[in-house]
């Protein structure tokens, strides 16, 4: 159970294969004695196809797709992990993992799928500022832990996000340009490896392997079943949101794309077209309408973020102010992201630079025609720099955090028939903007098909080939075929 592998460094490299396993082995298995050894094993739960509980099992967040696994083991803490690897070692099976299921990529039809949602326990040390994060986990769950102790994680947008997926896919939150990315503030991985061995990686234990979990993406070097993470010393912040009509949107994102970068790395902000739909959960006036939006978090003295978004209220009076000092835990009212699933769309891009001719695309793709219903229904530009980029060189995923402004589009698929038009919308607007893109993808950003097959931009040819080199030597096999790598 505690046999320590060598290094994937230290082992020779074996070339890449295609994944091993037989994706159907156990379709018309999941009712013999197959399934019940599995379940001998583990505590938690284990279904098959026609099972109670294997729809909700295999259902993430992002309802746009849905994985069709022969077999879903739940486990109830991390040594069922270790047993559910091993099983599938034994069945020869290839290994899919899925905690929220917000950011989705390859689907995993066949083999197994590890479920990791009640793996949740969080852990505060505020003596060392840190925290232990079960894989399950959400943002939610680490906020409860360390606010008392006048401590902040590194979180993204939406505290119902799963906090070890966000990380492994770098982690760019409301606090990345004066902290870093999430994937930054890990000092360790507790990881269950393709063959069923626990290990801990960190930078003195299995460092090749630790620098690769540090924003090389989830789900391809084995099952990650908590991490521990340093926290910040962030109480409250001046944070919100700054409605605009969505007419001005060019004038606004040029005078952003000039702004923000004069501006202290206490602030990490951005510039969106939302589109807000006709909901309950939308404030009265703000229903089904559509703005141009100045958001951000200031994390530095309240006095001096209330002076800097002030130059936008001198500038021109918005419509509707809801920046105000807030406590971090109330950060999720900067981006309002959805809490209920639903099925999505989403891309991205970065600029190191964002010229009039990019404003006008992103403007005349998102803002919706007069008298038609949106397909995209956001499109926010994040500025970066700062701490996120200081840290780009040794990341692994250095391509992904090193341009000046991150393009996030969002498009919500609520019927199946309009899907094709939703894809071609966003794949003819990322085509428009090729000759201003660097190129890179940011993996938190971008699902299904098109993270599937971006993945690789996240990296330098360089860092790609390492990362490439630590999964041939820790899956030889590809037995964890539907991560990044």
């Amino acid at each position: 159970m505690t046999a320590t592998p060598t290094s994937p460094t230290d082992q020779p490299g074996h070339a890449a294969g295609q994944p091993v396993g037989n994706p159907e082995r156990l379709t018309v298995r999941t009712r013999t004695s197959v399934l019940a050894q599995l379940r001998d094993r583990v505590a938690g739960d284990v279904f098959g196809p026609g099972d109670a509980g294997y729809l909700d099992a295999r259902s993430g967040f992002n309802r746009l797709g849905a994985h069709r696994p022969a077999v879903i083991a739940v486990p109830a803490n991390h040594f069922d992990v270790v047993e559910a690897v091993r099983f599938a070692a034994e069945e020869d099976l290839r290994i899919a993992v899925q905690a929220t299921g917000h950011g989705t990529g390859r689907p995993a039809d066949g083999g197994l799928l590890i479920n990791t949602s009640r793996l949740t326990s969080v852990t505060v040390d505020p003596a060392a500022r840190t925290a232990r994060v079960g894989a399950g986990s959400t943002w939610q769950r680490v906020l409860d832990a360390a606010v008392p102790h006048g401590l902040a994680p590194l979180m993204g947008s939406s505290s119902g996000v799963g906090a070890v997926g966000y990380t492994l896919g770098g982690g760019f939150g409301w606090l990345g340009r004066r902290f870093g990315l999430s994937s930054d503030a890990v000092r360790s991985f507790d990881l269950v490896t393709p063959d069923g061995t626990p290990i801990r990686v960190s930078d003195t234990s299995f460092p090749h392997v630790f620098w690769a979990l540090k924003g090389g993406g989830a789900g391809s070097l084995g099952v990650v079943t908590s991490m521990e993470i340093s926290l910040a010393e962030v109480t409250t912040v001046y944070a919100g949101n700054l409605f605009y009509p969505a007419a001005d949107a060019e004038e606004i994102l040029r005078r952003f794309r000039s702004w923000a970068p004069a501006q202290s790395e206490e602030l990490t902000s951005a510039v969106a077209i939302l589109n807000l739909p006709p909901t309950d959960d939308i404030p009265e006036p703000m229903r089904g309408q559509s703005f141009a939006v100045v958001r951000g978090c200031w994390s530095g003295d309240l006095d001096a973020g209330r002076a800097v978004v002030d130059q936008w209220r001198d500038w021109k009076t918005p419509l509707i102010d809801m920046w105000d000092v807030v406590p971090f835990a109330a950060v999720d009212s900067v981006s309002m992201d959805p809490t209920e699933p639903m099925p999505a769309m989403v891309t991205t891009e970065w600029f190191d630079d964002l010229p009039d001719e990019a404003v006008d695309i992103v403007a005349a793709r998102v803002r919706p025609a007069p008298a038609s219903a949106p397909l995209i229904v956001s499109g926010e530009i994040r500025h970066a720099g700062g701490a996120v980029a200081r840290g780009a060189l040794h990341a692994a995923n250095d391509r992904a955090r090193c341009g000046q402004f991150l393009l996030e589009l969002i498009a919500v698929v609520p019927d199946p028939q309009v899907a094709l038009a939703v894809e071609s919308t966003l794949r003819v607007t990322r085509a428009e903007l090729a000759p201003y893109v660097t190129g890179a993808a940011y993996l938190n950003f971008v699902s299904g098909a098109d993270r599937a097959g971006r993945a690789a931009d996240a990296f330098s040819a360089d860092h790609r080939r390492r990362l490439t080199e630590i999964k041939q030597a820790l899956d030889p096999g590809n037995r964890f075929c539907h991560g990044d790598l």
